[in-house]
């Protein structure tokens, strides 16, 4: 199973590193400024870049965050994830079986699983992944071929379904972050919320302000 450290990692603030929410900004800037201001798990996601490419960015990213002490999880593809030594690896509903997936990338990775209604929560959970993501909550912001909008009720819906760690995602904003982990999430998953936002630092340490226990890293 994944280590101690990994486990207490899974609540609290995740900040998704998409180059095409932010073309403008450096994302090592983005992941290193995110990591001063407290956060401490983090997606690489880039659906358009070759292989080679998404390498290259990943592997610096990936450096930043190891030495940092921070979680960092390859969004959808478990080959660039291991390429890199990520912590883990992020799947989608069209991506690798969880088997398959936790066969490549074994025990000691983290594997995380995207979920848009009951019938997902329940066929995932039941795949025993470390955590899932559920959304979007809101409309968001970075996507325009998104799944319906669940809204808090839906996520309320869906706590009642499974014991695994759960990161609430879509269009969620700092005074929305309280009312979501209310909801019964574990966590937020923002993407333009943080990669948008004029300052980062201060941004992240809003989020961070309105879930107790997540500004430093566990002990």
């Amino acid at each position: 199973m994944p280590t101690s450290d990994s486990d207490r990692s899974l609540s609290g603030l995740y900040v998704i590193l998409d180059p095409s929410v932010c073309p403008d900004r450096s994302l090592t800037d983005v992941l290193k400024e995110a990591i001063t201001a407290g956060a401490r798990l983090f997606q690489y996601r880039n659906k358009s870049a070759s292989m080679k490419e998404s390498y290259v960015e990943a592997l610096v990213l990936r450096q930043v965050a190891l030495e940092a002490g921070v979680t960092f999880i390859v969004n959808d593809r478990c080959d660039l994830a291991l390429a890199v030594n990520a912590d883990g690896v992020h799947l989608g509903q069209g991506d690798l079986p969880l088997d398959l997936a936790r066969k490549l990338m074994g025990w000691d990775k983290l594997i995380g699983i995207s979920t848009h209604n009951p019938d997902q929560v329940r066929e995932a959970s039941a795949g025993k992944p470390d955590y899932l993501g559920f959304g979007p909550i809101f409309k968001p912001a970075s996507k325009q071929d998104h799944d319906p909008v669940v809204g808090l009720e839906g996520l309320r819906t869906i706590r009642r379904l499974t014991s695994l760690p759960v990161f609430a995602i879509g269009g969620i904003q700092i005074d929305q972050a309280g009312d979501v982990l209310r909801a019964g999430a574990n966590g937020v998953a923002v993407i333009s919320a943080v990669l948008k936002a004029p300052d980062i630092c201060y941004t992240v340490k809003s989020f961070l302000a309105q879930m107790p226990g997540s500004i430093a890293p566990a002990s």
